[in-house]
């Protein structure tokens, strides 16, 4: 068979295994299908269907069709996170910066530390965790860092299927995620940072500077469906000079996303575009990850390593909200939702795994321990949120249309 047809072969098996699985468990009930894609990429990786039937996945999954999975991922993921970028409302968390100030870094630094914490373990107990190119503290501070991110585009997709998205309470928990969202890829630039691309680095920031003044003034005079065109082209010069300057294409992908204000865009457009992507191209990105994952340590060890980070971030994050929610004084269950709908860490948290990998910070063994527990704390979010929500004062929970019918009524 030629590259193509192996290659429309592999796209078959990722479009139709995840969707047949969450069509038969009787879709939601058993998870969101964005959940379940990444679970079954996870299993048609080397890890597990590479084990089972090596002969059948080396034909199919042969270098060429990884390589071009892997363009496409890079795309679609590079397309997810500058989405993310847009959406967060820097205006909005001003307005509210002192509340969102105490929750947003108490979310953020209470599971690095015990993120951190986990690694510090990892390292003691065997070396091996670390990468080839990675220092000890750049593998405390990467993991310790993974464990305390949130998922935004997932977070938001969660709360539009709870239909919170656009009640107060889910606005706020938006801007507590999307802080700590631009925070941390801070931190990630600082972990990454290459001394020996000092030089580079300086420039890049220099000229992302400079360009950014330049984009923010001519932006808004573009035509609305010429800001589209532009922006794409914004997205991947960003995401070129970041990867140049040695701090990676997603740390630029996102700061593209970042300085353009999301009212430039038509709000209901940048929604499809989400949900297209999820649909169309983020397959095979959940896929391409699948393909990373290695056992080569045997299953124990680095399902002890996944339960310890698991335990780590959400043990951390939980934490963070509730001392967040007592100096602010939040009702429990509130404080507890909120805490739970954070731990929504699968897409992001992969990624940053595979930015810690591409840099050789953490080994083979880190990444599959780091990606188990992104699956394991996104599966019980919902549910466990859900159980907080049920129990909140109804007037917290105020719909965005009882408060659009308010203000016509005034």
């Amino acid at each position: 068979m030629s590259t193509i047809e192996k290659m429309l072969i592999a796209m078959t098996v990722i479009l139709a295994v995840p969707y047949l699985v969450w069509r038969v468990a009787g879709r939601d009930r058993l998870a969101p299908l964005v959940v379940v894609q990444i679970v079954v990429g996870i299993l048609l990786g080397p890890g597990v269907l590479g084990a089972l039937v090596p002969d059948a996945h080396a034909a199919i999954f042969t270098t060429e069709v990884v390589t071009s999975l892997n363009a496409i991922a890079v795309w679609a993921v590079m397309l997810f996170v500058w989405i993310a970028g847009i959406e967060l409302d820097l205006h909005e968390a001003w307005a509210n910066r002192i509340e969102t100030g105490i929750t947003a870094g108490l979310a953020m630094v209470v599971p690095i530390a015990t993120g951190a914490a986990a690694a510090a373990v990892m390292l003691w107990h065997d070396t091996g965790w670390l990468g080839t190119a990675g220092s000890d503290w750049q593998f405390v501070g990467g993991v310790g860092m993974a464990c305390a991110v949130t998922a935004l585009p997932i977070l938001i997709l969660f709360m539009e299927k709870l239909d919170l998205l656009r009640r107060p309470l889910g606005q706020r928990i938006l801007r507590y995620a999307s802080l700590d969202d631009l925070a941390i890829w801070g931190v990630l630039a600082l972990i990454l940072l290459d001394f020996e691309r000092i030089g580079r680095q300086g420039l890049f920031l220099v000229g992302f500077s400079l360009a950014t003044l330049l984009v923010r003034t001519g932006f808004p005079r573009l035509p609305e469906s010429d800001r589209w065109f532009v922006a794409l082209i914004w997205l991947a010069v960003c995401g070129f000079a970041a990867d140049w300057a040695g701090l990676h294409f997603m740390v630029g992908a996102f700061l593209s996303g970042v300085v353009l204000d999301g009212r430039w865009f038509d709000q209901e457009r940048m929604d499809l575009l989400r949900h297209h992507l999820l649909l169309v191209v983020m397959p095979v990105f959940f896929l391409s990850t699948g393909l990373r994952t290695e056992w080569t340590m045997g299953g124990w060890p680095v399902m002890a390593a996944a339960a310890l980070l698991l335990i780590a971030s959400v043990a951390g994050k939980l934490a963070g909200v509730h001392f967040a929610g007592r100096w602010l004084g939040w009702p429990r269950h509130e404080a507890s939702a909120i805490g739970w709908l954070l731990q929504t860490k699968a897409l992001i948290m992969i990624i940053f795994a595979n930015i810690l990998l591409d840099r050789q910070v953490i080994a083979n063994e880190t990444f599959t321990a780091l990606l188990l527990a992104a699956v394991a704390s996104t599966l019980i979010a919902v549910p466990m949120a859900n159980r907080h929500l049920a129990r909140l004062n109804p007037d917290r929970m105020i719909t965005a249309a009882a408060a659009t019918q308010g203000r016509a009524s005034v």
